[in-house]
């Protein structure tokens, strides 16, 4: 029997592999990249979302220290809850007649996600986040 082989064929097969060597880590940077950054806009948001829901369940206090006391007792139950374990010194509770505010400083370096960021450009190490919230009126 007698096989007629195609050369073009067979250096076509050599481009393909070539052309994959050529892309691959450009591909492999950029999915690492966005489980980096998907991640830590996963944990900016849990951030925001227990600061405003901290604020938001101090509102029971009768007075600023009672308001503080009840959002720093939030973000020490529900963090853990949320996969966000804030440390209640990471929290800044301010409250006057008229709102109260919650600022969360959450240090990241730590966190899983984070093992894989000397492979792409880092995020940022502190997610910073406040939340405000009336007392009443309009």
């Amino acid at each position: 029997m007698l096989r007629i082989v195609n050369r073009n064929q067979d250096e076509r097969r050599g481009s393909i592999a070539v052309e994959f060597a050529l892309i691959a880590p450009i591909l492999l940077f950029m999915m690492i990249g966005m489980i980096v950054y998907g991640g830590w806009f996963w944990l900016a948001h849990s951030v925001q979302s227990l600061a405003y829901e901290s604020a938001r369940a101090s509102l029971g206090g009768l007075d600023a220290a009672e308001r503080q006391q009840l959002a720093l007792d939030f973000v020490s139950t529900r963090g853990n809850q949320m996969g966000v374990p804030v440390s209640t010194n990471d929290v800044v509770v301010v409250s006057d007649a008229q709102v109260v505010s919650v600022k969360i400083d959450y240090d990241i370096s730590n966190h899983p996600i984070m093992a894989l960021k000397s492979l792409t450009v880092p995020p940022p190490q502190t997610i910073k986040r406040e939340a405000v919230v009336r007392l009443g009126g309009y």
